[in-house]
């Protein structure tokens, strides 16, 4: 076909439509006076339209002539310093908010020092297919800023360039701003009258904290946190202690990530403080030995300085205490007694009042002492006034008189509490054990559970164990294999068969035998 115009470059018109031409079809193009042409691709750059920009230098056929008409080429001498520059390292990426705008802050070294070294810097969002370009960047510098960015995930490469142009190994690095992932563990620590809360990430990013509410009650809508518990505060971890924080109660936490972007929905984690008795006496000794009172009530009657026979009373006041003392003593061949009965208010390193009465008496016996005393102050501590009563005595014990009536009503002796009868609301303890020998019922801490004799209405739930003589009143499910060695009672066994068998009229006999396998 004879071609009528050539409207633009990439347009032509023809006298007639070739056979066999469809529209996006494909077709070849033939006059003399087109000829192939070749380029030498010097450099592609992306835009951020998704197209691509070409730099080419045409290839000129003169130049075969000339290598084939005997032109040669000496090599170059090697050098043992590769003129092309190393890649990048340690790059990181810093997010940060201005003026309701994202920012992210790119800085990164190199391993040596390249003279006339320049950076190329290529942002883009997304990942895979969706991946696009955001910006691209030339600099000197070891560090970037880019601005007014939107939230999302985004990658960045950083390869370094030298004067001629040769690019180094590309350093890659991956950033998000998108608002933060909710927890997706929160590991409650339990402590002496103190919970400590960790919440963890399922991929862990250094630039979200967590924000910390607590309740002593559960809340059902998490939307109404900010309004029924109380904020804590934001951290990596958070603990909440106090005499509030009792042993065998429920507290909840509601734990949420937050970055600069924004913030996850709550998420909901109870637990309890330790129940640990023992650990419990032994923060108490050390936090009772701290007392002013305690100290004072430990502190040994010095009888050296007192008479055999005596009976005083002394006043003292100065500017850190004022004191009221009275003693009575007497001494006997090795032995003496002393009572002592103090009344004392004191100022202390902090400034802090202390009002403190202490009676104490005190036996020494072969220069062996023995004390005894009762001890009630008012003093403050970790900053809170605390009350307190001490008693000090190998055995304390309490007697209610009524009707001639002796025998105490508790006894506490050698690190033991004997009581006749007790009611509690609630028990909390490690493990149980009756009278008896052996005991007719026991409970370990590891949940053994040994008891003679149970009558127990409720569900039964287990994994393994025996039975033995046991009547079962009423019907029994058995979902998997029964495998029995003596069965007593009728049994039956029932075999199906089909009549008629064409499926026509029912007309005739059928005869079914059943065959006994249990003999």
């Amino acid at each position: 076909v004879a071609i009528t115009a050539h409207p633009a470059p990439d347009r032509i018109q023809v006298s007639t439509l070739p056979d066999g031409v469809e529209t996006y079809g494909v077709w070849g193009l033939s006059l003399p006076s087109l000829r192939r042409r070749l380029f030498r691709c010097v450099c592609i750059r992306e835009n951020t339209d998704g197209t691509f920009a070409i730099t080419a230098v045409q290839h000129v056929p003169e130049k075969e002539a000339i290598v084939d008409n005997g032109a040669s080429f000496e090599p170059q001498s090697g050098t043992l310093n590769s003129v092309i520059p190393p890649a990048v390292q340690h790059l990181t990426v810093e997010v940060s908010a201005a003026d309701g705008q994202y920012l992210a802050q790119v800085k990164w070294d190199t391993p040596r020092v390249v003279k006339g070294v320049r950076f190329s810097l290529r942002l883009t969002s997304g990942s895979g297919e969706d991946s696009r370009l955001v910006t691209t960047a030339i600099t000197a510098d070891t560090e970037h800023r880019f601005s007014g960015l939107p939230p999302g995930e985004y990658t960045l490469t950083v390869r370094a360039i030298n004067s001629y142009g040769q690019q180094g190994e590309p350093a890659t690095t991956t950033f998000r701003i998108n608002a933060p992932a909710v927890p997706a563990t929160i590991e409650l620590t339990p402590g002496y009258f103190q919970i400590t809360a960790v919440p963890r990430l399922a991929v862990y990013d250094p630039t979200v904290q967590f924000e910390f509410w607590f309740s002593e009650t559960k809340i059902a809508d998490t939307s109404q946190v900010e309004t029924s518990a109380r904020y804590l505060g934001t951290g990596s971890q958070w603990s909440v202690s106090g005499p509030h924080i009792k042993p065998g109660k429920d507290f909840w936490f509601y734990v949420r990530s937050v970055n600069l972007v924004g913030k996850s929905a709550f998420v909901e984690a109870s637990g309890r403080a330790s129940n640990d008795a023992e650990g419990y006496l032994g923060l108490f000794r050390e936090k009772i030995g701290k007392l002013h009172l305690a100290q004072g009530l430990w502190e040994l009657i010095d009888n050296s300085q007192l008479a055999d026979e005596m009976a005083e009373m002394k006043t003292s006041i100065t500017e850190t205490r004022n004191e009221i003392t009275q003693t009575v003593s007497k001494t006997l061949e090795d032995q003496s007694a002393t009572i002592q009965q103090i009344q004392r208010v004191q100022k202390d390193t902090n400034d802090d009042l202390a009002a403190l009465y202490m009676l104490k008496v005190q036996k020494t016996k072969n220069g062996i002492p023995y004390v005894a005393g009762i001890g009630a102050g008012i003093e403050d501590t970790d900053g809170q006034p605390l009350s307190n009563i001490l008693l000090l005595a190998d055995r304390i014990a309490m007697i209610n008189p009524e009707d001639g009536n002796s025998t105490p009503l508790f006894v506490a002796q050698g690190n033991q509490l004997f009581m006749n009868d007790v009611f509690l609301k609630r028990l909390f303890a490690a493990s149980i054990t009756s009278s008896g020998n052996p005991p007719t019922f026991s409970l370990t801490p590891e949940g053994k559970l040994t008891a003679r004799n149970a009558d127990i209405s409720g569900a039964i739930t287990a994994n393994t164990g025996t039975l033995n003589n046991v009547t079962i009143n009423e019907n029994c499910v058995i979902r998997g294999k029964l495998s029995a060695n003596q069965i007593e009672g009728d049994l039956v066994k029932t075999v199906g068969k089909a009549f008629p068998r064409n499926n026509s009229y029912a007309s005739g006999t059928v005869t079914v035998t059943v065959y006994d396998d249990q003999g």
